[in-house]
């Protein structure tokens, strides 16, 4: 038996009436027409064509609904044989038959199985060829619904359907003369495209036919036989089409012009029918990063009046995007049904976009808005001032039309929304087939600028938004926009607007400041005018998103100063999704290269500023500790502790997420509780944990202002993360986590805070007390939510270390026990966070002695870097980079106590881990060879003289120059030669005559002169500059070879193609120019005669870079070159005076000429600084 598959709801078309029947009845009514129908046998007389033509009547005319007691095998079998009735040159049964088709199809939802596909396709494609045209939107309505979610099954029916001389190619091109036919076909060829997952895609050949169809489509204007709707219609399901074959047969647009074509198309598309705005595009947009064209018309008086308006939301909801049938004639629900008009500004045309200025809007707008959100003096303005809709005021007399053309007119714009809403889709789907550096191209044909004075508004995305009257049009725009400016960090950052550019030219740079400006103040004005609530969702998180990717500190102040201030209003605005955008608002504001004065000062504010007058919850706001509503635990005394000195206005934003986190929803400062969940005693979940990620962003980025509030958020943190929903205490934990973050950071050498602004250990210490004697353990013992698991892991890591080394010792044992014994998870998350707490722990002073707790951490990590998981892997071997810094920590101690305890099998057992992991990905090889350095480095003569090691040792260098010389990651690499370097200062090593020497060298002189990145060489010439004794550079052709690599090196330090290395060109200067120095303080009588000859060949380049270090050094490198101007000269002068002391051999004239050049180097030195 022939099976079928049922589909989901259909795309177009009002909800079909539930029958009355029950489902038992609707089925036997089907079953019986279809047992007729199935009886009869081939008959050409005319009672039998009779009889049929009444049976497809019949069936036709059945009340059906999905499920409705029908099975889909039976409607398969059905229209197989109504199909064997029907001669294809019976034109009148045909077209019954394909009505019947399209409506069993689309009514039940059928997909046809690819048996009966098979026969049904064959029977329309000959129909097609052969019946008479009145009968082709039949056909090919059939058609549509039977390739529906099809197209892998039609393979062998795409040369007839889409080939040179296709039907649908014919049937589709704007010669066709029936507009119907034309429409019908192109919805035929965009049911082909429509992908289901799982199953083979359009051959590629076929996929651009379509695309050229569909563009050629869009492109040709409307013929004068062609009705308004039906053109609507055509371009609908033309961008369907490339909807399709962008989203499901993931079409790559390699080519500028086809994608310049689509682009020029789309824009003109998503104004189709907008009132007041009459765009001419060109054919093919070209990338450019100037405004290129700009056809539309000065925009008339009265069609501005008529656009000043514009109807609010439906209150459906967005359906998620999935492919589903259109029912052929009744496209899809009118939108103007629930349109009403939304709330004027005054002064602030929808057409002039660049009426007035920013300023006005924000003493407009926002303040008159209630804070409650309920809109009801919104909606009260807005009937007082505009009584009658703007599409009416297009006419001069309301009675112009009659109710027959007034439905026809708001059918008109419902059908020209969809077009306009289809072409943002299609817009959406291309920028995500495309790469962000391509679509940053065509940036200024979809994202406005600031107009010239007395120029017009360029037709932008923002258009849509501010003018378009169908509020899903208007969300849809904000979604491409939203788009655009998601991961646009690096395109933006470029823009700079900090001074005032006088030059006959706009700078780039100075453009895309002026269009970031302008959007800032496009969506502001939208923010003010929308009156639909999910709109104003759209809005406010496109402003998020703007925010997150705007260079604020490359731009004049005010731009979020004008956001902080007009979003504050909506976080107490009636529905939920608003102020939940709202909450993510502010913490991109907070977030964004963070932090920035502007921010800091507006976190100060007084918490009453801005806030209008009702339903502020100012009341509540009183006091540090107004959230409190009873003493909770025995430290409530240390919540009190006094803010640091200097500390400001207690910050209103950090009390407001309190408050929503902390409060039962009747005391929250937002009083509302309409839209929390029933039962909960909370407000909704979402605005919690939008809360608690904004305090952590706040303790990121504005640690100075979130200290003040340590305690109050140490209560935060304990109650959320002893609740039982797992996402609170995530986000409880990730709150602690940058906290410690905070604090650790104060606390760091190289801090800006001044100690006397720090929070003082013994309140951190009482912080993690109270932390660790509350919910955290239980966090980490819940393997239940490993997820929590880890992140408590992680938050654990970030406690300050002075405040561990205070903490009680069982505390102490506490943390290090639960680690270790989380290091044995069977989660990897869990496994890979515990891992990464130990290397952050054995770095700590109270520890890194500790002599049992570096072992078993060794262990651990050791173990750890054995698993299946990548992740766990990296995360060990990050670790044990860590634990043998601490061994080299504890080397340079004068208590050898450390070094004489620690276990030499567990050296040898990290050397042969360390070696094994330089063989894994570069994510665990970086830190490999980091350890291996370091082990190196550290072990004793005790240890060298054992025959055990000495194998072990050759291994471990000759993985180190492996990793040095191999095509890896530029980190791998650079680690690689830190790595060496550490391994030159072991004393110990036999550096110089062990059989490695020349190996290891031959390494670093091959980076040093080679390799395309220049921290790379620069860390490979601080190797080669380590050695202390010319004994440890080898014999004289090992140390002629080293000198000559230096020379080329510095001969070549600025030949690269890469612009970003350019930087690093002093550095590496700097660097070669002192291991040359060092090579020379070192040198015997034998290696001068090498020196001298390299000295005759480039003895100015290289007295040119010597004058260049001595005078100025490196800025910025990273490799501890000295950098005073006395250390740089003594370099010189120690050079100087060992080549004078060297005891030349008879005859030699090296050592002249070597010393002659050194002095003349100083002479110059010494003149040009005029000491």
């Amino acid at each position: 038996m022939a099976t079928v598959q049922a589909v989901g709801s259909l795309l177009g078309g009002p909800p079909r009436e539930l029958p009355l029947e029950l489902p038992g009845e609707q089925g036997r009514g089907f079953r019986r027409l279809s047992a007729r129908l199935c009886a009869l046998r081939p008959d050409d007389s005319s009672s039998a064509r009779t009889e049929i033509h009444l049976l497809l009547d019949q069936l036709i005319s059945e009340n059906y609904s999905e499920g409705g007691g029908v099975a889909p095998e039976d409607v398969s079998t059905l229209l197989v044989q109504a199909c064997r009735l029907v001669p294809v040159n019976q034109n009148h049964l045909v077209s019954k038959v394909s009505q019947l088709i399209h409506h069993l199809l689309n009514t039940l939802q059928v997909i046809v199985d690819e048996q009966n596909l098979d026969f049904l396709l064959a029977y329309t494609i000959s129909a097609l060829q052969q019946c008479s045209s009145w009968t082709h939107v039949k056909i090919l309505q059939a058609l549509a619904a039977l390739v529906y979610c099809n197209g892998s099954k039609c393979q062998k029916y795409l040369p007839d359907l889409l080939g040179k001389s296709g039907l649908l190619m014919k049937l589709s091109d704007s010669t066709q003369c029936d507009p119907e036919v034309r429409r019908a076909a192109v919805h035929c060829m965009a049911n082909v495209c429509l992908s289901v997952p799982g199953q083979p895609y359009l051959e590629e050949t076929y996929q651009n036919i379509c695309f050229q169809a569909f563009l050629t489509t869009l492109q040709s204007p409307k013929l004068s036989d062609m009705d308004d709707i039906t053109y609507c219609m055509l371009l609908q399901n033309a961008l369907k089409g490339i909807q399709s074959l962008l989203n499901g047969g993931k079409m790559k647009l390699t080519q500028t012009d086809e994608l310049g074509a689509l682009l020029a198309v789309l824009k003109k598309s998503m104004f189709h029918g907008l009132p007041g705005v009459n765009i001419e595009m060109p054919k093919v947009l070209y990338p450019t990063p100037l405004p290129q064209y700009d056809g539309r018309p000065p925009v008339k008086p009265q069609q501005s009046e008529s656009s000043t308006s514009r109807p609010t939301l439906n209150k459906k909801k967005k359906s998620k995007v999935k492919p589903k049938k259109i029912q052929q004639g009744e496209e899809e629900e009118e939108e103007s049904s629930g349109e009403r008009e939304a709330a004027p500004v005054t002064g602030l045309g929808r057409v002039n976009l660049y009426e007035g200025n920013t300023q006005c809007v924000s003493s407009l707008g926002v303040q008159s808005f209630p804070l409650d959100g309920s809109g009801a003096a919104g909606t009260d303005r807005v009937s007082s001032a505009f009584s009658s809709s703007s599409w009416k005021r297009i006419s001069s007399s309301e009675s112009d039309y009659s109710d027959a053309e007034g439905g026809m007119q708001s059918k008109m714009r419902s059908y020209q929304a969809k077009v306009r809403q289809g072409a943002l889709a299609c817009f959406l789907s291309t920028i995500k087939s495309i790469e962000k550096k391509v679509l940053y191209g065509y940036w200024s044909a979809f994202v406005p600028d600031t107009p010239e004075l007395g120029s017009p508004q360029s037709v932008s995305l923002m258009t849509l938004t501010l003018k378009d009257p169908s509020p899903k049009t208007r969300a849809c725009a904000l979604q491409v926009l939203s788009a655009i400016l998601e991961g646009s960090k690096q395109f933006l950052s470029v823009a700079e607007d900090t001074s005032d550019h006088r030059r006959a030219f706009t700078p780039f740079s100075v453009m895309i400041a002026s269009s970031i400006r302008e959007l800032h103040r496009c969506l502001l004005l939208a923010l003010v005018a929308e009156s639909s609530s999910q709109t104003l969702t759209q809005i406010i998180k496109c402003l998020a998103n703007l925010v997150s990717n705007s260079p604020y500190n490359r731009l004049k102040l005010s731009l979020l100063t004008k956001v902080w201030n007009q979003i504050k209003p909506y976080i107490f605005h009636k529905d939920v999704n608003v102020r939940v955008s709202s909450l993510t608002l502010f913490g991109a504001i907070v977030s964004t290269h963070a932090p920035l004065p502007e921010v800091q000062l507006l976190l100060q504010q007084p918490c009453s500023s801005g806030l209008g007058n009702s339903n502020s919850a100012t009341p509540h706001l009183s006091s540090p500790d107004w959230w409190k509503k009873a003493p909770s635990g025995p430290f409530l005394e240390e919540a009190s502790v006094s803010p640091p000195k200097g500390s400001s206005e207690p910050c209103w934003l950090i009390r407001l997420c309190i408050s929503i986190v902390v409060l039962p929803k009747e005391d929250c400062c937002l009083s509302i509780d309409a839209t929390c969940v029933a039962g909960s005693s909370y407000v909704p979940s979402p605005m919690r944990l939008e809360a608690l990620q904004v305090l952590a962003h706040l303790a990121r980025g504005y640690f100075s202002v979130a200290q003040v509030y340590l305690m109050e958020l140490r209560e935060v943190i304990c109650k959320c993360m002893g609740e039982a929903d797992p996402s609170i205490q995530l986000h409880g934990a990730k709150l602690l986590e940058e906290l410690g973050t905070g604090l650790i950071q104060q606390y760091k050498p190289d801090s800006t805070t001044a100690p006397d602004q720090r929070v003082p250990v013994a309140v951190v210490v009482l912080f993690w007390t109270v932390i660790l004697s509350g919910p955290l353990p239980r966090a980490l013992q819940n393997s239940e939510h490993p997820t929590l698991q880890a992140s408590a892991c992680d938050a654990l890591s970030a406690i300050l270390p002075e405040a561990f080394g205070n903490l009680p010792s069982d505390w102490q044992v506490l943390c290090i026990t639960m680690l270790l014994g989380l290091n044995d998870s069977k989660n990897r998350l869990v496994k890979a966070a515990a891992s990464r707490a130990l290397g952050v722990y054995v770095l700590f002073p109270c520890l890194r002695q500790d002599v049992i707790f570096v072992a078993d951490t060794a262990n651990a990590v050791l173990m750890s870097l054995q698993d299946k998981s990548l992740n766990v892997r990296a995360k060990a071997a990050w670790s044990l980079g860590n634990l043998t810094d601490t061994l080299i920590v504890n080397m340079e101690t004068p208590d050898p106590s450390f070094q004489e305890e620690f276990s030499g099998l567990l050296l040898l057992k990290m050397l042969r881990s360390a070696i094994e992991a330089t063989k894994d990905k570069d994510k665990v090889k970086s830190n490999a060879v980091r350890a291996l350095g370091n082990l190196l480095h550290f072990l004793q003569p005790s240890h060298i003289e054992k025959p055990i090691f000495a194998e072990i040792i050759e291994e471990s260098i000759q993985a180190l120059i492996s990793t040095v010389l191999i095509e890896a990651a530029m980190k791998v690499r650079w680690n690689a030669c830190y790595a060496m370097g550490n391994v030159f200062k072991n004393p110990a090593l036999p550096l110089g005559t062990a059989a490695w020497t020349p190996r290891a060298y031959n390494a670093l002189t091959s980076v040093v002169t080679s390799c395309k990145n220049f921290k790379v060489r620069i860390r490979s010439a601080t190797a080669l500059s380590i050695p202390g004794k010319r004994e440890h550079y080898g014999p004289v052709d090992q140390y002629a070879q080293i000198w000559n690599a230096l020379v080329t090196a510095l001969q070549k330090s600025e030949d690269t193609t890469d612009f970003l290395e350019f930087k690093y060109c002093a550095s590496l200067r700097t660097q070669i120019c002192q291991a040359l120095l060092h090579l020379l303080s070192l040198a015997s009588a034998l290696d001068l005669p090498c020196i001298r000859e390299t000295l005759e060949l480039n003895g100015d380049m290289i007295q040119s870079y010597m004058l260049q270090f001595l005078k100025s050094g490196a800025e910025g490198d990273d490799t501890g070159a000295p950098h005073s101007p006395q250390e740089r000269d003594q370099m010189v002068r120690a050079a100087l005076e060992h080549i004078s002391s060297v005891q030349a051999l008879p005859g030699d004239i090296a050592q002249k000429a070597i010393l002659g050049f050194l002095e003349d180097i100083l002479t110059v030195y010494f003149d040009s600084s005029g000491s």
